[in-house]
């Protein structure tokens, strides 16, 4: 049976509108982390994000699995996509800026790319993805290099933290393509209701929410990241995933890294300092390559 066709340009559009929700995501979890602690935020999101989910999966009227093997499965994909990263990115957001931190969470295609290389046996790379990826990391480098020199240890956790979300985004990713025999709406709900099932316990052993006495500005970066950056982002997601791969679906992921610049910059007054502008370039063109959206003229020898 046939792959049914989709228009490339209509997937492109949603692939935008993925990186811009997400993008801002860094921008709001800046909003909510002075009055709401990074495992909170990250329960409030999955909470509001699971339960509309769950409401338009039921309205849809979509058959949920009935296998103990798919739901472990889903349980697993909530940890990859959602409950571990969300935590390392809030977590580092404490000590790095939302711009760095959409700087640094651009590298999941080139981690993809060296998941499929060394542990899937995917051997169709070349000299254009080898050297995509090695630009593409030098750009992480040049953004970690100062505060590492500048003995800041709690800036490179940070740092660090959020390239470990990267790597957890590139796993879910070439994870999720199991799915793809089901709806996005079904996949999204499943796996958000795990996460948050998995953070609750989490939240309230860390932080105690009752206690906690957050700004209106807070709450409604929560609920915002909730219905945009999650619940709708999700949906977006699984159905990329089955239309243009892994590797596409986290090419996005420099797109998303502009939009938390400029959202950082105009919102919340964030430098865009030198060493930031080159490193983002430099990890631009690197995942540019790796897609194949750049291409390297690479001039071929011709026997006598």
């Amino acid at each position: 049976m046939s792959q049914p066709r989709h228009n490339i340009f209509f997937e492109f559009a949603l692939l935008v509108l993925l990186s811009f929700l997400w993008g801002a995501s860094f921008t709001l979890v800046e909003v909510a982390i002075d009055t709401i602690p990074p495992v909170t935020i990250v329960f409030g999101r999955l909470v509001i994000g699971a339960a509309l989910l769950v409401f338009f999966a039921v309205w849809s009227g979509v058959t949920f699995p009935r296998s103990l093997s798919r739901w472990g499965a889903l349980l697993i994909q909530g940890i990859l996509q959602s409950a571990l990263p969300f935590t390392l990115i809030s977590w580092g957001q404490k000590h790095i800026d939302s711009g760095l931190a959409g700087l640094l969470n651009t590298t999941p295609p080139l981690f993809v790319f060296l998941i499929g290389f060394f542990l899937l046996r995917d051997r169709s790379a070349g000299f254009r993805h080898i050297t995509g990826i090695l630009l593409g990391f030098a750009g992480v480098i040049v953004i970690m290099g100062p505060a590492a020199l500048a003995g800041e240890g709690n800036s490179v956790l940070g740092q660090l933290a959020v390239t470990g979300a990267s790597f957890s985004y590139a796993v879910a990713a070439i994870y999720a393509k199991r799915f793809s025999d089901q709806p996005p709406v079904l996949t999204a709900a499943c796996s958000m209701a795990f996460a948050a099932l998995l953070m609750g316990p989490v939240s309230f052993w860390a932080n105690d929410p009752f206690r906690l006495a957050p700004t209106a500005p807070a709450i409604a970066a929560v609920v915002a990241m909730g219905v945009f950056s999650t619940a709708i982002a999700m949906t977006i997601y699984f159905r990329l995933v089955r239309t243009l791969g892994p590797l596409g679906v986290t090419a996005g992921s420099y797109m998303r890294a502009g939009f938390s610049v400029v959202l950082g910059v105009v919102l919340l007054g964030e430098d865009l300092s030198p060493t930031l502008t080159l490193g983002l370039v430099m990890i631009f063109v690197g995942v540019a390559i790796v897609t194949g959206q750049l291409k390297i003229p690479i001039r071929k020898s011709t026997a006598p």
